[in-house]
C-alpha cells in the first residue's frame, strides 16, 4: 500500500509523531491544573461548610411553626436560667413548650472526681476521654430532646446545642476530635434561631463562684469565649448582651422570637383557621420584634 501511494507512505510517520507530541503537550498542560485541582477538592473536603445567615422572622401570611430554639454561651452566662422562663414564656402565649438540658455530664463527673480526690474530671479520665465522654453524652441528650419534640409537637427549648460541644473541645484543646465529633452531630437539624448569651468571663467567674455548684477557672472561660466566637457558626447566632439583669435579658429575647410567635401555628392559630373564636391569651413580655431572629 505504501508502494502504490507515496503519499501515504511519507506522511503516516509525521502524523503519529504529530499525534504523540498532542498528546504530551496535553498531559503537560493539564498535570499542573490537575494536581490543583486534586488539592483543591481534598483542601474542599476538610472544610466546614459556612452556614446561611441567621433566620428571619417569617413574612406576614407564611405561617411556618417555631420547632427549636437554642441558648448557648459559656458557663455563667445564664443559659439555664434564660431556657426556662422562655419556655414558660412560650407556653403562657399559647405555643406549649419544653425545656430540654443538654448536659455533657461534665458537672456530675467533677462531682464525682472530688469524692475520689481528683480535682476534676479531666483529671480522673484524661483529657481526651472526657471529651469524648462529654461529646457521647451530650449527643444522646439532643437525640432524645429532638425525637420528645417530634413525638409531643412542643415546642424544644435547648439549653446547650451542639454549638456547645464544637466551643468545648476547642477551649479544651481538643481540636483533633472536632471533625469526627461534627460527623457525629451532623444528623440534628440547626435550631431555627440559635442565641448566643454572651458574657464578660470575669462577671461569668463571679457568678459560677456565687452559685457555688460547681468550679470553672477564669482562664478556661476566657478560652471558652474565644471558642464561640470563632466557630463557623457565628454568623447565624444572634447575640444578647448576657451582662444585664435576667430579665432584661429574657425581654430582649422575646423580642426576637415575637416575629416568629405572631406568624406562627399554635393552637389558638389552629382554632382560628377552623372558625372557632380565638381566646385572648396573656402573653406577658412579649414585645414587636425589633430585630430579626
Amino acid at each position: 500500500m505504501a508502494d502504490r501511494y507515496p503519499a501515504f507512505r511519507s506522511s503516516t510517520p509525521l502524523r503519529l509523531a504529530e499525534g504523540r507530541e498532542q498528546r504530551s503537550n496535553r498531559t503537560n498542560s493539564t498535570g499542573c491544573k490537575r494536581g490543583s485541582d486534586r488539592l483543591w477538592r481534598v483542601a474542599r473536603s476538610t472544610r466546614v461548610r459556612r452556614p446561611a445567615r441567621p433566620p428571619r422572622a417569617p413574612a406576614e401570611g407564611s405561617r411556618p411553626r417555631l420547632r427549636t430554639v437554642a441558648l448557648i454561651g459559656i458557663d455563667g452566662s445564664g443559659k439555664t436560667t434564660q431556657a426556662h422562663l422562655l419556655a414558660e414564656t412560650l407556653t403562657r402565649a399559647g405555643h406549649p413548650a419544653t425545656y430540654h438540658r443538654n448536659a455533657g455530664g461534665r458537672r456530675w463527673l467533677g462531682r464525682a472526681a472530688h469524692r475520689l480526690g481528683r480535682s476534676d474530671a479531666q483529671a480522673l479520665l484524661g483529657r481526651d476521654a472526657m471529651l469524648m465522654l462529654e461529646s457521647v453524652l451530650r449527643w444522646l441528650a439532643i437525640a432524645l430532646a429532638l425525637l420528645t419534640s417530634v413525638l409531643t409537637g412542643r415546642v424544644a427549648v435547648m439549653d446547650r446545642y451542639a454549638a456547645c460541644q464544637y466551643a468545648s473541645l476547642r477551649a479544651h484543646g481538643g481540636q483533633g476530635w472536632e471533625r469526627l465529633v461534627r460527623a457525629a452531630y451532623r444528623i440534628f437539624p440547626p435550631p431555627q434561631v440559635t442565641f448566643l448569651l454572651a458574657v464578660d468571663p470575669a462577671e461569668a467567674y463571679r457568678r459560677i463562684e456565687r452559685r457555688g455548684t460547681d468550679h470553672e477557672s477564669l482562664r478556661y472561660l476566657t478560652a471558652a469565649d474565644l471558642a464561640y466566637r470563632t466557630l463557623p457558626e457565628h454568623p447565624t447566632f444572634v447575640p444578647v448582651d448576657a451582662d444585664r439583669p435576667a430579665e432584661d435579658v429574657a425581654r430582649e429575647i422575646e423580642g426576637h422570637l415575637a416575629g416568629w410567635l405572631a406568624a406562627g401555628d399554635g393552637p389558638a392559630d389552629q382554632r382560628t383557621a377552623r372558625g372557632e373564636p380565638r381566646a385572648a391569651a396573656p402573653a406577658p413580655g412579649l414585645i414587636p420584634a425589633q430585630a430579626r431572629p
